[in-house]
């Protein structure tokens, strides 16, 4: 079957828009900062156990996200705040708790929360999907004072009725379905939905953890990104995507490369940096929600 929640088109055949006022390609770092719980399977491996048998503690796996959360997120958030740059965060909920003095860094430096689950669990792995959602986002809500308009859910999973799910929970956009350069509406059974561009070919967990490239290769495909959206963004505006995570673009090894990446997005003319609410409501302007289906 087709795309059941986007009608497929040409994304050069889309709405004419104007571009942002302040230049024709958004860029919208997104930094995923996850929990990890101690007391149950890692998400996600560095290292594979002796005898090819996973433990519970997982220490060195935990450990992995764990330096992501102490020396990861401090280099970030000083990079991004020093150049004065607008940035979001998809937050597991948990991270309030468990790692306080990172959400009150997040929220003093002014990132978009955006929801993504209590820990990092797939919705359709998570329980009552329904639940979770609700939970996560009354969290952030009761630690910043705004609910998050935007969810990413965590690993991009969801179940069936998912669109539905955070539809009723109130949200405006999500993340998940990575399948444009510009933002798209969304069907769902209880209104339309808005989609925002994401990445997953500029995305450290895809480049480092299951590609296992080198240090410079997100650089690398950025640098040939911007080139080709500069030419394309002549003719339509473009949303450029970042896809981080502490544990991987904040170790010594690979940073020097994310403050290039920076550097090289601050030094193109017609680069702007955005967070989810201003694709959002920059599109929405332009292209209104369609009517609901009766």
């Amino acid at each position: 079957m087709a795309n059941p929640r986007i009608p497929y088109r040409f994304s050069n055949e889309g709405p004419a828009l104007q571009a942002y006022p302040e230049g024709n390609i958004l860029v919208h770092l997104v930094v995923n900062v996850e929990h990890w719980e101690f007391d149950a399977p890692m998400p996600r491996t560095i290292i594979t156990p002796p005898h090819g048998r996973e433990t519970v503690p997982d220490v060195p796996n935990f450990s992995w996200v764990d330096y992501g959360m102490r020396c990861g997120l401090p280099r970030i958030l000083e990079a991004i705040t020093s150049r004065g740059l607008k940035a979001s965060t998809s937050c597991n909920a948990g991270v309030i708790h468990a790692y306080p003095r990172a959400a009150e860094a997040m929220h003093a430096a002014g990132w978009e929360f955006i929801g993504h689950g209590v820990h990092q669990k797939a919705l359709n792995h998570a329980g009552a999907e329904e639940e979770v959602v609700q939970t996560s986002l009354d969290m952030i809500e009761a630690f910043t004072g705004q609910r998050p308009r935007g969810w990413l859910g965590p690993g991009l999973r969801e179940s069936h009725t998912t669109p539905e799910v955070l539809k009723k929970a109130g949200i405006d956009y999500v993340f998940d379905w990575v399948v444009d350069d510009v933002p798209n509406w969304m069907t769902t059974a209880e209104g339309p939905l808005l989609s925002l561009p994401y990445n997953l070919e500029i995305n450290d967990s895809i480049i480092y953890a299951v590609e296992k490239h080198s240090s410079d290769e997100m650089f690398e495909r950025l640098q040939r990104t911007v080139a080709l959206f500069t030419r394309e963004a002549q003719q339509r505006p473009r949303v450029l995507a970042l896809g981080l995570h502490p544990h991987l673009i904040g170790v010594p090894h690979r940073f020097g490369s994310f403050e290039r990446m920076l550097d090289l997005l601050q030094n193109t003319p017609g680069v702007c940096f955005v967070q989810g609410a201003d694709i959002a409501d920059w599109y929405t302007a332009q292209v209104p929600a369609p009517a609901a289906k009766v």
